[in-house]
């Protein structure tokens, strides 16, 4: 991606990132009918609407589509350029009432995500950030911490692996654990310097990580599978075991902090 493709690629980001931004307004929560998928994963009537926004105003013809929210069909296999959406992340928290969900837009291009938007409505935050172009959060230039110590250092965990008792093995740990909702949302927040690392130690789907992928590679950081393997998008299997993201400097502690046996669950992914 040049950097002329990277601009129009950013502009039709934010723009279709604002219009999901003003769908979402004119939904009442108090009136929003939950339903819940296979398992427990809640779903309201605004993840589907604010999915057909945003595929109107992102997809040209010879781009694929992968979203949380719509059919998924081998098509997208064959294109080189695919955008990977979830038009709700962190829908627990929506519906709860609690400022951790997200808009996540990522752009993929031959399997690596290269641009990406996420927007949380509640805190007015917008983070944009393509390959060679470095990331803004609303208009600001940002990116990774420089940090190489975990001691003090703020980590970005998964509130459900929390409850359920996955972090535990970390009490002891040097670092400030803060337990959040949506994985795009942390990952945008490690892009933007705003926390040092974040991982998650359950499978995650593709739509649930491309653009906090891109904002944090974009920004100078490091996203990688749990198991330290790079991360490869537009794929048949869509979800990808855990993973990790941090600023480059303290790459190696982390890596050696997941690494002293701690294992990785092959559930179902969960937020």
């Amino acid at each position: 991606m040049n950097q002329d493709s990277g601009k129009e690629i950013l502009k039709r980001i934010k723009a279709a990132l604002e219009a999901a931004v003003e769908t979402f307004s004119s939904f009442m929560l108090s009136s929003l009918t939950i339903e819940f998928k296979a398992g427990d994963d809640p779903v309201t009537e605004a993840d589907r609407t604010v999915n057909r926004v945003l595929y109107q105003i992102l997809k040209r013809d010879d781009e694929g589509w992968l979203s949380e929210e719509s059919f998924d069909d081998s098509e997208r296999l064959k294109k080189e350029r695919i955008w990977v959406v979830d038009p709700l992340d962190g829908t627990r928290e929506f519906v709860a009432g609690i400022p951790e969900w997200c808009i996540s837009v990522g752009y993929v291009e031959n399997g690596k995500a290269v641009a990406g938007g996420v927007c949380n409505p509640s805190t007015k935050e917008l983070f944009l950030g393509a390959v060679d172009q470095g990331i803004t959060l609303n208009g600001k230039v940002v990116s990774t911490r420089t940090s190489s110590d975990l001691t003090g250092a703020v980590i970005l965990a998964s509130r459900s692996e929390v409850k359920r008792g996955e972090w535990d093995c970390y009490k002891q740990a040097s670092f400030i654990t803060r337990p959040m909702g949506s994985v795009a949302y942390k990952l945008a927040l490690v892009a933007a310097g705003l926390a040092d690392a974040t991982w998650t130690l359950t499978p995650k789907n593709e739509w649930d990580i491309a653009a906090g992928v891109a904002l944090v590679e974009c920004a100078g950081g490091i996203a990688r599978k749990i198991d330290n393997f790079r991360l490869n998008f537009n794929q048949k299997t869509t979800r990808l075991p855990g993973l990790l993201a941090c600023g480059p400097n303290l790459f190696e502690q982390v890596t050696s902090l997941l690494g002293q046996g701690k294992s990785v669950s092959e559930e179902k992914p969960k937020s």
